[in-house]
């Protein structure tokens, strides 16, 4: 059937505007490729730094560190129109000066844990990623106490390094081996030392960054407030870290773990209960989270259960460790059996579920899983009753085809001791511990996705009347989007009263929102003054 000359018409504007948006994105494409070549003196066909769609590693690339692939299979999502793998620090900068040259903006990841995806994929601005993979070094300086680590680095090769040089230095941040410190350590980063030395950010004592402008700078050369909003802001807003220097957390030589599990027939609400009251009260050596989730139990009503499982570090030996447990946890009928004695460098291990295996696995930055997953958080100011307990259960076990998991984690220790403003991460005293809800699967097909989100969201919904209030906080490590793109609503949950003040600063060094993205800081006009170097 031949077309009417009006809809022959639509076609061939229809053809002219897609040819023009391919031909656009081709000069886009070789404008940047040429700008960034002649940037850093190289030849992409020997160096392999630059990735587009047309070629045949792209796919491999851009899903070398994915830990959610949800967003990969999503129509609503864009992917980079490059990809570049920065292997020295001049790769980075020319990555930034181009772009803004041809008018795209830039996203970066260094281990792909990113909750939302936000670092590999957008939802409509033209970008492209930085891949930070391989700027992975550790450089640990044992007589001085500190380590300068590179952006792209996981937290596994870290601590790994750190104990090859010195067994008795650890350092503060997260227990899943495979995270890039690049945003872990500029969100906050917390994990089982953080009631005795505090988040990673509260132990980074320089770092270098190239700004929107391409210059690198270090904390003498950006100032106080630039280099306060990077340590518990997000890094992503602000610039992009190519490394920061921590400083070094002394642990024992040996150090003990356990797990302790507990299903509701051995009084695991009374124990999550009392675990509430006392896990931010301990002794600052002695971390004890709660992961809960339910299981199929032939022997309970409705055949389902939860299962509590109470998994803990403590900074000493197990006789020591059986003393403290014996005076504040008698309830938990904790034993020398339970005891697992070993170096922190084990311990790493234990909690990341390498038990047994050698330490060299921590050198492996591969995604563990290939799924999908979304999570949420929150934190609990004053403890949940039996009763409310009992109500999340429910919810737990009904979602028998939604492995909801919810893994608690206490605050308290030297977490009261800093003040909400010491870095941009505010959550504090008074805080008895956080939230994070946790589900994963593996089918990519939109039905199977939107009922797992729903389970989430009825459970973070119940839980409402019992979380931290005015606002309702969350940790951005954990990064949501339900919270929404509007910033006066997310940025006061992140990060309360300093939101205002990392506005300030993202006014004063990214006035134009180059690094922007769902959910980075906008730039607000304040009076504050600011460091004239940045």
């Amino acid at each position: 059937m031949a077309l009417s000359a009006s809809a022959s018409l639509a076609v061939l504007s229809l053809l002219l505007t897609a040819t023009f948006a391919i031909s656009s994105l081709d000069a886009t494409h070789e404008g940047f490729m040429k700008c960034f070549l002649d940037q850093t003196g190289t030849s992409n066909s020997s160096t392999q730094l630059l990735y587009s769609p047309n070629t045949t590693a792209y796919d491999a690339i851009l899903r070398s560190s994915i830990q959610n692939i949800r967003f990969i299979y999503s129509s609503s999502t864009t992917k980079p129109v490059l990809i570049v793998t920065a292997t020295n620090e001049s790769h980075v900068q020319a990555a930034v000066v181009c772009s803004r040259t041809h008018g795209l903006r830039v996203r970066v990841r260094s281990g792909g844990h990113d909750y939302e995806g936000m670092s590999y994929v957008s939802e409509g601005d033209r970008f492209i990623n930085v891949d930070l993979a391989a700027l992975r070094s550790v450089t640990v300086d044992a007589e001085h106490g500190t380590a300068w680590v590179q952006a792209g680095a996981t937290l596994g090769e870290v601590y790994y390094t750190i104990a090859e040089k010195n067994r008795t230095v650890g350092f503060s941040a997260g227990v899943c081996t495979t995270i890039g410190v690049g945003g872990h350590f500029s969100g906050g980063g917390i994990g089982t030392l953080s009631r005795k030395y505090g988040t990673a950010a509260d132990n980074i004592v320089d770092l270098r960054l190239v700004d929107a402008n391409g210059r690198i700078l270090d904390r003498e050369s950006m100032g106080e407030d630039y280099f306060w909003a990077i340590r518990g802001g997000g890094a992503a807003s602000f610039g992009i870290v190519l490394s920061y220097k921590i400083e070094l957390n002394y642990v024992p030589p040996i150090v003990t773990a356990f797990n302790v599990i507990k299903t509701l027939k051995q009084d695991a609400t009374k124990l999550v209960t009392k675990w509430q009251q006392i896990g931010p009260n301990l002794d600052e050596n002695l971390y004890i989270r709660v992961i809960a989730l339910a299981k199929d139990d032939d022997e309970a009503e409705g055949n389902r259960t939860i299962q509590a499982v109470f998994n803990s570090l403590y900074l000493g030996t197990c006789k020591e460790l059986l003393t403290v447990m014996g005076s504040r946890f008698p309830e938990l009928g904790f034993e020398a059996a339970d005891c697992n004695e070993m170096s922190w460098l084990e311990s790493v291990l234990f909690f990341a579920g390498y038990s047994g295996r050698p330490t060299e696995v921590l050198l492996d930055r591969r995604p563990e899983f290939n799924s999908s997953f979304k999570a949420k958080s929150d934190f609990v100011r004053e403890p949940v009753t039996e009763t409310t307990l009992e109500e999340i259960w429910r919810i737990l076990m009904e979602a028998k085809d939604e492995p909801l998991v919810l893994i608690m984690e206490p605050f308290g220790g030297v977490l009261d001791e800093i003040a909400e403003s010491a870095t941009p991460f505010p959550h504090r005293k008074g805080n008895l511990y956080i939230i994070q809800y946790f589900m994963r699967w593996f089918e990519t097909d939109v039905e199977t996705t939107e009922r797992h989100l729903n389970w989430m969201r009825k459970l973070y919904a119940l839980m409402t009347p019992y979380v931290s209030k005015n606002p309702r906080a969350a940790y951005l490590n954990y990064k949501d989007i339900d919270l929404g793109r509007t910033a006066t609503v997310w940025g006061p949950m992140y990060f309360k009263n300093n939101f205002n003040r990392l506005a300030s600063v993202k006014c004063q060094v990214d006035p134009d929102n180059f690094f922007g993205n769902e959910q980075s800081i906008p730039p607000i006009k304040s009076r504050m003054m600011f460091n004239d170097n940045v």
